[in-house]
Formats: structure tokens, C-alpha cells, sequence
């Protein structure tokens, strides 16, 4: 059977960013045009992560796909993602800074692989579901750093022709909502949770940042989620009354 030749590698790691990028990636190209691309590293919750991609390519229609891990980032560690001995934060306990759920040059191993696969297939675009504003804050996220990943493959491949687009990295993160039921994005399908894999945890910074933009957006979330205790039964419970004064 003669396949229709890859326009585009999608990195694709089962959260609602990348997958509202695939959904993008399948408009613009239709879905036997694009090759999707999953890396696992060691992260806490890989294995439900890859079950989000797997079945966001089958709602998507992509029948081309590769599944990868990286050994190299949870060696190295460094990460509440990849190091279990550094517990995730909740979302209230990062202060300013880096937090510590950055894993250290993370999207440069995913780019180096999807651009070898992209030279491989012929695709000329690489997406990727980068997020600038409204996320935690990672220097890997920022429009320079792909600036300058778009000059590396320019000048480190044979035909320096294939490029990296970001079309989600000046949304906020309702704004993405908004465009994945745009596109028909199978946004109940996707996992942010930095923790857990059966109820998204709620309270991580990634948990909390999904919460607050389907709530901007006017739509529920339709993932399950770890029932979160009632501030005020809570301070009611300690003696605390916030009432009547």
C-alpha cells in the first residue's frame, strides 16, 4: 500500500498542549501527512502518558507513530519528574525561579530525535506544543530557544529545510482549550498530572494550570480528578470560624 509522504513529525507526549498541537498539525496536513513522535524518560507517570498517545493518535487517525525512551534524563536526574527521591511541589509551594519539575534540557533530546526522524521521512515541520505564557516557567518553552533550535537544524542537517513550529507558545492556556474543541482535539483523552496515574493529583502546578484554564475557558474538564477537602469543612474541623465576625 503506497502512504502518503510525512509532512510533518508531531512530538507528541499525551498532555492537552501537545495533543491541541496535533490536532493543529492533522488540520493543516491531514492525518496520513503526519507522523507522530511519544518520548518517554523516566518521568513519573510514562506509562500513562503513553497510553494518552497511543490513543490520541487513534482518535486523530494517525497510523504513523513511534514510541521512544530516553535513558539519558532520568540518569542525570535533577527533576521532581524524573528523580523520586525530590518530591512534586503543589502548585501553592513553588516560589520564584525555575521550579523544580524542570527537566534539565528536556525538549532538546525530544527535538534531536524528531528532527533525525523528520530527515529520515522527508517532512519538512516539526511541531511541537510549546506554551510560553500562562505555564511554569521553563527556558525551554521560550520563542528564543526555538529560534535558535531552528538555526541548529539550518545549519546541522542535509538540506537544513526542516523547521520547528510552536503554533500554541503565545496562547494562554484557555485560549487552548478554546482551539482544541475548535479542531475536535480529544482533550479527554490527555494527562497533565505530574504524579499520579489512575486521578489526576488537582494540585500540582500542571494539575492546577489545566484547572484554571478550562474554567476560563466556560467548559469542565472531563478527566478524573483526586477529590480535593473543602477549605472551609477544613477550618471549620480546626475550630476556625470565618463567619460572624
Amino acid at each position: 500500500m503506497n502512504m502518503q509522504p510525512v509532512q510533518a513529525v508531531i512530538l507528541l507526549s499525551g498532555g492537552m498542549d501537545s495533543c491541541v498541537c496535533a490536532a493543529q498539525a492533522v488540520h493543516d496536513y491531514g492525518a496520513e501527512a503526519v507522523a507522530a513522535l511519544h518520548m518517554s524518560y523516566g518521568q513519573r507517570t510514562e506509562q500513562r502518558e503513553k497510553q494518552s498517545f497511543l490513543a490520541v493518535c487513534e482518535r486523530l487517525g494517525i497510523g504513523r507513530r513511534m514510541a521512544l525512551r530516553n535513558e539519558v534524563l532520568p540518569a542525570i536526574g535533577g527533576s521532581a519528574l524524573t528523580d523520586s527521591s525530590i518530591a512534586v511541589p503543589e502548585s501553592g509551594e513553588i516560589g520564584p525561579g525555575i521550579p523544580i519539575t524542570y527537566v534539565p534540557f528536556r525538549n532538546a533530546h525530544f527535538l534531536a530525535a524528531a528532527v533525525s526522524w523528520a530527515e529520515v521521512l522527508g517532512a519538512r515541520k516539526i511541531y511541537i506544543g510549546a506554551v510560553e505564557q500562562d505555564s511554569s516557567g521553563y527556558p525551554d518553552c521560550r520563542p528564543a530557544y526555538y529560534q535558535a533550535y531552528n538555526e541548529v537544524i539550518r545549519t546541522g542537517t542535509k538540506e537544513g529545510a526542516i523547521e520547528v513550529v510552536t503554533p500554541l507558545i503565545q496562547l494562554r492556556k484557555s485560549e487552548i482549550v478554546r482551539l482544541g474543541l475548535k479542531l475536535g482535539a480529544p482533550l479527554e483523552l490527555t494527562w497533565s498530572c505530574y504524579s499520579r496515574h489512575d486521578r489526576a493529583c488537582g494540585v500540582c502546578d500542571s494539575c492546577v494550570l489545566r484547572l484554571r484554564a478550562f474554567e476560563q475557558a466556560g467548559t469542565a474538564d472531563a478527566i478524573a480528578y483526586e477529590p480535593q477537602p473543602d477549605p472551609q469543612k477544613s477550618l471549620e474541623a480546626e475550630g476556625i470560624h470565618t463567619t460572624g465576625n
